[in-house]
């Protein structure tokens, strides 16, 4: 099969090599990326350390590989009977196309890459280091590996030297396009973004801007029903995304289906701060934030207390706000769901190599009187832990093939991110990725008071996600264990967002109950029962008993105090984050 021609080559290098220069002179010496980089370098000298330590280990390991690798040599251009299974089946869908295994040259590239990944991985395994920095080194080994794959370069790649090879060289031209596009946006585009338009088809949930300040408004949405529970249900989203994940589409709306069970829907819809607003704090989001959002909701609806449901960092907040109004001897929640959402930080994941004691600190030094902390940054960070997914495919598809990507809301929404304050950002990393003090009661102080989960005691559903790589269903389990109140712990098949945003009336995936939230997760999980279907049915049945009494469906939204200032979603949720250099 030929290559394509050298200027497409050529110029194709060109870009990438520009992109990468790029990309680097945009990371300050502070950022993750760069953080995380010197970390990897200290890993890297303490695994070099650890394997030359254990010469015999290495031998046999160096030994296995070559006999291997000459195993595979052999077998890639022996012709296969017609018809017979293929001799290694891809095991990704990185190589599920035939060409890899129909072409000798590309079949032993996928084997051998695969037989390497293999072994590079067993090597980090076998090495004698502290947890703290194997888990690094695992990190970055599978990142340069993922990264290294033959399906992520143009002469390694079957499927593009095929897609080249049919459209003339369309395809690299196409690609080439693509990048050069995406280089100016300053990221991959995951999704036809052209497609969508917050408040034309996505966030179309009727409803209206009641209330805001300088850091959130507060969206009151139409009733669908003719009779509602008198207790509003406050809806906290996560401030480092836009709300309408919970409002992407009709079909997969979380807010829709809340007002189709009777509940009057608030949303905050955060701010994308830039200055002056770079200089906001945890506190602020509370008060401002989440209390503001409560109280005003109460006001409105001539309600005794609201229901209140946290998503992700959002939960976080919530829960935080209710620890001090609990302190403060306010209590105007009657219930609390938490949608994978942490409290207890000691188990967060992969995402813990970006976060160490020195890394936290010097963010601290550098946002403690303000600046902002780019959207782009925080969404880059969660896109690594799942590179192949929400890199490097799009790598492939987008430049090597030339192709548009599909029209997909849920990506759509990924690659909308929000730049956040930087003292609120690093009081959040300090007081719970790095000190976990959350969960300690009264070690932290907030609004002025020290705060303690098991005050918040009001009923509580926590919801977690069995394969979420954010935060971990165990650490949303033990999360729950802080709570003062009765909790009722359901976990969800699937992620972090599909997991979540998993709508009813299609019945997928399943979801897995039990009545005791014990101290041992494995244990609830063995005991618990498997249900199909979607969480939110439990969930609305659970949360019915909360609403109060049924009453009167209001014609007119907000009140004589907070009239409507515009349709929602508003024209916060549509500010864009700004590229911040």
């Amino acid at each position: 099969m030929p290559k394509p021609t050298p200027p497409h080559a050529e110029r194709l290098a060109g870009l990438l090599r520009k992109s990468q220069e790029r990309l680097a002179s945009s990371l300050n010496a502070d950022s993750p990326t760069q953080h995380v980089m010197a970390g990897f370098s200290e890993a890297y000298r303490a695994w070099l350390e650890s394997v030359t330590a254990k010469p015999q280990t290495l031998l046999d390991l160096q030994g296995r590989y070559m006999q291997e690798q000459m195993n595979l040599w052999m077998r890639a251009f022996q012709p296969e009977p017609k018809g017979a299974e293929p001799a290694r089946p891809a095991p990704d869908k990185r190589f599920s196309a035939p060409e890899w295994n129909d072409l000798p040259l590309f079949r032993y590239y996928r084997d051998s890459y695969l037989l390497t990944s293999q072994m590079m991985m067993q090597a980090v395994e076998e090495a004698d280091m502290d947890d703290e920095t194997k888990r690094r080194m695992r990190f970055f080994m599978r990142q340069y590996l993922d990264a290294a794959a033959p399906s992520n370069y143009l002469a390694t790649n079957p499927e593009a030297l095929k897609a080249a090879l049919e459209s003339g060289g369309k395809s690299v031209e196409e690609g080439m396009k693509n990048l050069v596009a995406d280089m100016e946006k300053g990221r991959i585009s995951m999704t036809d973004e052209a497609a969508f338009e917050v408040g034309r088809n996505i966030a179309t949930t009727k409803g209206a801007v009641v209330f805001e300040n300088d850091l959130i408004q507060l969206i009151q949405y139409d009733p669908l029903t003719p009779k509602v529970h008198k207790r509003p249900l406050v809806m906290v989203p996560p401030c480092i995304n836009k709300y309408y994940i919970m409002d992407l589409q009709p079909e997969n709306s979380l807010v829709r289906y809340a007002i189709e069970q009777g509940h009057t829907v608030f949303m905050v819809s955060w701010r994308n701060v830039k200055p002056p607003l770079d200089k906001l704090t945890w506190d602020d989001y509370l008060e401002m934030g989440v209390m503001a959002a409560i109280d005003e909701a109460i006001a409105i609806t001539g309600a005794d207390k609201a229901n209140a449901l946290g998503f992700c960092i959002g939960g976080t907040l919530l829960a935080s706000a209710l620890a001090v109004l609990a302190r403060k001897r306010r209590k105007p929640v009657a219930s609390l769901t938490l949608m994978t959402a942490l409290l207890e930080f000691t188990d967060v994941g992969e995402i813990r190599v970006y976060i160490d004691r020195n890394f936290v600190e010097k963010r601290e030094k550098k946002l403690a009187k303000g600046g902002i902390v780019p959207g782009a940054e925080l969404a880059s960070a969660f896109s690594s832990l799942r590179a192949n997914d929400l890199v490097w495919s799009y790598v492939v598809s987008n430049y090597l093939k030339g192709q548009q990507p599909p029209a997909f809301d849920l990506l759509y929404w990924n690659g909308d991110s929000t730049n956040l304050p930087g003292p609120m950002y690093a009081y959040y990393l300090r007081s719970t990725y790095q000190d976990n003090q959350l969960v300690q009661p009264d070690a932290l102080t907030m609004c002025g008071v020290p705060v303690d989960l098991g005050k918040v005691d009001m009923p509580a559903f926590v919801f977690a996600a069995r394969e979420d790589h954010i935060v971990p269903w165990k650490a949303g389990y033990e999360s729950a264990r802080h709570l003062g109140g009765k909790v009722t712990f359901v976990l969800g098949a699937s992620g972090h967002i599909a997991g979540s945003i998993n709508p009813a009336a299609k019945g997928k995936r399943s979801h897995w109950v039990n009545d005791g939230v014990g101290p041992d997760a494995d244990k609830w999980f063995a005991q618990a029962k498997e249900v199909p279907g979607s969480w939110w049915v439990p969930w609305s049945k659970w949360l019915a008993p909360f609403g109060g009494p049924m009453v009167a469906a209001r014609r007119k939204l907000g009140d004589a105090r907070h009239r409507p200032l515009e349709p929602a979603p508003g024209r916060y949720v549509k500010e864009r984050a700004e590229i911040v250099k």
